[in-house]
């Protein structure tokens, strides 16, 4: 399974609605939206788990296309890196 990093959501996004706009490409094995604290709306990224053939195919079709007025960025995951789990 591939994990896939969703940016750029809005902040009504929901987990159904992702679920529902990546389940075009195959079956979504896992999400997890980053909500905010307080209000709880979607903080504008989120993870999704796919099939590698799958998440290809989601990223090849979703990567820069619109959804609800702003432009997607979806691209596998990139493993944190460096001290405390910070990219350098």
């Amino acid at each position: 399974m591939k994990r896939l990093f969703v940016g750029n959501l809005p902040s009504d996004a929901t987990e159904a609605s992702v679920e529902a706009l990546f389940s075009e490409f195959g079956k979504v094995r896992s999400i997890q939206l980053v909500a905010d604290i307080f209000s709880g709306k979607c903080r504008g990224f989120g993870f999704i788990g796919m099939e590698g053939h799958e998440a290809r195919a989601a990223i090849s079709a979703l990567d820069g296309n619109l959804y609800c007025g702003k432009p997607l960025k979806v691209k596998f995951e990139e493993p944190a890196t460096g001290k405390n789990g910070r990219r350098n």
